[in-house]
């Protein structure tokens, strides 16, 4: 065996229940020189390698990089084969060839950021945690975020500017701004209107905190018709004002949203 077998079914496992998506890359022949032996296996995700390896180098290099852009394409293929030539297209001085087969797992799990940790957000994210969805939790303060319990489906990044979290978030990401207050949520809020056409984007809050963060965009430079697409007060008109039930209003708006634009095709027809 030219892998670890325990290994690799484990952490395939621990994928599958995160609703991450990885791809399977199998060394399946080799001509001339190669730095593993045919049936080297590794599992790659868009962090890289998590499991086995090919033999490392330029062509695990290429291996990830390939992966990474199968596993990107949304319509994509779910397998491939490829045959690289070590000398012309890896830019290696051995000669020989490689072929590689990668077996692409592609969850669409649907992306939801929370900026803030706080009481509401720590109710709401356990129960999004329950749908098939990858959460991400922004917060500066480390003992907040640091009271979220692990989970394969929840990132969690504590960092000083959240804002500098949003390159790093899908295109396709829903917004939920419920961070310490008005001054930390508009640099956010502002920053995702101006870079972005989000699905959903949602600010906790009263009508008249909505009425400052308006005025405080317009004085920003923010364009008007942006600043009217975004929620604020959030969730569905339900509930009372406990952090459980502002979490169920939200998630019902977030779930009421996500179907009408039809985001995902989960519902099963009927003729």
């Amino acid at each position: 065996m030219s892998y670890d077998i325990a290994e690799h079914i484990r952490v395939t496992a621990e994928l599958l229940q995160g609703d991450q998506s990885f791809a399977t890359v199998t060394l399946l022949a080799i001509r001339g020189s190669a730095p593993q032996i045919a049936g080297a296996r590794a599992i790659i995700t868009d962090q890289g390698i998590v499991a086995g390896t090919i033999g490392g180098g330029k062509v695990e290099n290429a291996a990830i990089e390939y992966a990474q852009k199968l596993l990107n394409q949304i319509d994509g293929p779910t397998t491939a084969m490829e045959t690289w030539n070590l000398q012309t297209q890896i830019g290696m001085t051995c000669g020989g060839e490689v072929t590689l087969f990668f077996d692409v797992q592609r969850r669409v799990a649907w992306p939801i950021s929370v900026f803030g940790a706080g009481h509401v957000a720590q109710a709401l994210i356990r129960m999004l945690l329950k749908l098939n969805c990858q959460v991400t939790c922004i917060d500066s303060r480390s003992d907040w975020i640091a009271k979220l319990e692990d989970n394969p489906k929840l990132r969690k990044r504590c960092v000083a500017d959240p804002k500098s979290v949003l390159p790093e978030l899908p295109e396709n990401t829903f917004f939920v701004l419920m961070s310490k207050g008005h001054m930390t949520d508009l640099p956010v809020l502002a920053e995702i209107l101006r870079t972005r056409q989000p699905l959903y984007l949602g600010v906790i809050g009263s009508k008249q905190k909505a009425s400052a963060l308006r005025r405080d965009l317009l004085q920003m430079g923010i364009d008007e018709d942006r600043i009217g697409s975004f929620h604020c007060p959030i969730g569905l008109p339900f509930g009372n004002n406990t952090p459980a039930e502002i979490a169920i209003s939200i998630a019902a708006q977030l779930i009421q949203v996500r179907d009408q634009i039809g985001l995902f095709d989960h519902r099963k027809k009927t003729a």
